[in-house]
């Protein structure tokens, strides 16, 4: 490690603070009527739909469960209805082909940089030598720039497997060896006391002093040179900027579940993100990796308290970059997010199993927020994003709320008994206010996936990159599929995992599997046996009702009952990978891919011959 650089980090105060108001030049204009468009829109449409419903349920009285599925619709379509406008203005933003904020321009000569920036590389129980082979990909890339005398490297390891400790060393010894021209440097940290967030902390404490700015990595994360230098030069432009951040492209995926997740983040992922940077202007949030930080800022502002309470929302903040996002606006630093800068890569979890895994870590940060909510000083904005990652996970468990009361309140009035379904039971009432409601519902949620589609349509590099308009239309219907018979599956543990948090049981602290998502049929039982008895007690109590209930709940049925082949289906490389010889799920970066990504995949495949990533395949 290079000698010491000293930076005070003091603890923030949740209960004391106040907003810093000094002026912001680097944020947007027009920001009051921005997010009173997303407001309205969300107001207005959710006052509609609920006076719709209220009009369904007044004749007689609105009894204890009519009164409950309200109040719980109320939340889910203002959920649905925020994520419609903000797509909407982010569809229009896209077509419009809007410059880039902060002067970032990726069609023009990279600019001089006249700072140092430290890449930060924290890592728990990582392979050392693919997560090394990541990190010389990134440094040559940046080498080819001509300015990669500015940054430094530091891989900071929180590592407690002795014998990973040691391939780390010598993982990064060859590395050293390798790029004698660069200053590469590595730190075992003897206490992994608040995991990645006081990794972080730690380097800031004792070394931050000599980096103006620094910028987080994850384990999977690559970055090409051309993106960390003009993000560099964004921030030394911006005195006002604390936190920079591109939309990261989930690549390397070879499992239908992790292609899947490539091609709608690349589909659908521009139209969300452009609308989100619109409304969230300098108040934008911070994802936790791929980002560039202004050391000062974060040393100021982003030392994290220990939470009070209960088990397990007390002690270290988990989800700690929403939290830190949070201090550094109150402090009176800017955010921002840059969805026009491509050049940011991650990789995708290969199964959905890895993903629920992980969901229930993320589950339990996000959860803990709550403490973070009643904060001093925060911006709205701030709480609105906290509000947000608290709903996530909310949203399954009142989702299956709505289905139980919408299923109570029809056998409450003996519809059942008639033959009816829980459909005819409330077309019964008035046919075309249902049929109203639920067509707007679905309008709203798959409106952001039929604009990321269209929007792919009217990029001619998108369009080839998606196998063109045919095979992206396929790959978007089977997509859709896949999702719905999964949702089910994320519905139950979602809510299994919000019980289990607010019961007292912690997450623990696992690294992630970035493997090629291989499953026993053990393994699926084990994990899945639970889903598929609900479904079949599901199945055989809504038959035993009424077959037109077990006929309307068939959706939510087969995907429960089905959860393991559906899972086992999913997670399959040889299909993952045949469906990527036919163009299907397939993504710009397959068919062009960058640089680093090439000399990443190459690297990796040296060390781990096993799990190589395939080659690109090309189609006319």
């Amino acid at each position: 490690m290079p000698d010491l650089a000293p930076v005070p980090m003091p603890i923030q105060s949740l209960r004391e603070g106040r907003l810093t108001t000094r002026p912001l030049p680097s944020a947007p204009t027009g920001m009051v009527w921005r997010r009173a468009f997303i407001v309205t829109t969300a107001a207005v449409l959710t006052i509609f739909a609920t006076y719709q419903i209220w009009w369904l349920l007044r004749i007689g009285g609105i009894d204890l469960l009519e009164g409950l599925l309200l109040l719980v619709f109320v939340p889910l379509f203002a959920w649905i209805v925020q994520s419609f406008a903000s797509s909407l203005a982010g569809f229009v933003l896209v077509l419009m082909k809007r410059p880039a904020r902060l002067g970032i321009d990726p069609q023009t000569p990279l600019p001089v940089l006249n700072v140092r920036t430290a890449l930060l590389m924290p890592t728990y129980n990582e392979d050392p030598e693919r997560l090394l082979a990541g990190l010389q990909a990134i440094i040559e890339s940046l080498q080819a720039t001509g300015r990669g005398d500015h940054f430094d490297l530091f891989v900071l390891s929180d590592t407690r497997d002795a014998d990973i400790q040691r391939r780390e060393v010598i993982a990064f010894e060859r590395l050293r060896n390798a790029m004698p021209q660069a200053r590469l440097y590595y730190r075992l940290r003897e206490d992994n006391h608040e995991r990645k967030a006081g990794n972080i902390a730690d380097w800031v404490r004792r070394w931050g002093g000599a980096y103006p700015q620094f910028l987080i990595l994850d384990a999977d994360s690559l970055m090409t040179g051309d993106t960390l230098v003009r993000l560099a030069a964004a921030m030394d432009a911006n005195d006002d900027v604390a936190l920079v951040q591109t939309l990261p492209v989930i690549v390397n995926g070879a499992t239908v579940f992790a292609r899947m997740q490539e091609f709608s983040g690349r589909m659908y992922g521009p139209v969300i993100a452009h609308g989100v940077a619109w409304w969230h202007g300098a108040e934008s949030n911070y994802w936790g990796h791929n980002a560039l930080i202004r050391t000062a800022a974060f040393a100021a502002h982003g030392g994290l308290p220990e939470l009070q309470g209960h088990t397990p929302f007390r002690g270290a903040v988990l989800s700690h970059d929403f939290v830190e996002a949070a201090l550094i606006r109150r402090g009176g630093w800017a955010l921002h997010m840059v969805p026009t800068l491509e050049g940011s890569y991650e990789e995708g979890p290969p199964t959905l199993t890895d993903m629920l895994v992980r969901d229930r870590r993320w589950c339990q940060g996000n959860l803990q927020h709550g403490g973070v909510l009643p904060a001093r000083g925060l911006h709205w904005v701030s709480r609105w994003h906290l509000l947000i990652g608290i709903g996530h996970y909310l949203t399954a468990p009142l989702w299956a709320m709505l289905v139980l009361i919408g299923l109570a309140v029809p056998l409450q009035h003996g519809a059942f008994a008639e033959g009816l379904s829980p459909a005819e039971y409330w077309m019964a009432i008035d046919d075309s206010r249902f049929l109203g409601v639920f067509v707007m519902t679905m309008v709203m949620l798959f409106a952001p996936k039929v604009l990321g589609y269209i929007a792919t349509l009217a990029d001619a590099r998108m369009r080839r990159g998606a196998g063109g308009a045919f095979r992206g239309f396929v790959s978007l219907l089977i997509e859709n599929v896949l999702a719905a018979l999964m949702a089910p599956i994320t519905m139950y543990v979602q809510s299994r995992g919000v019980a289990e948090v607010l019961a007292g049981r912690d997450s623990g602290w696992d690294a992630q599997r970035r493997d090629d998502g291989r499953q026993t049929w053990g393994d699926l039982w084990r994990n899945y046996r639970g889903t598929t008895l609900l479904g079949v007690i599901m199945g055989a109590g809504a038959w035993m009702m009424s077959p037109g209930l077990a006929l309307w709940m068939s959706p939510m049925i087969v995907g429960l009952v089905g959860s393991i082949p559906i899972v086992r289906f999913t997670s399959s490389r040889r299909i993952g990978l045949a469906m990527r010889r036919a163009g299907l799920f397939s993504t710009p970066e397959e068919h062009a891919p960058p640089d680093v990504l090439v000399r990443a995949a190459a690297l990796r495949a040296e060390a781990h011959p096993e799990v190589a990533t395939p080659a690109p395949v090309i189609h006319g």
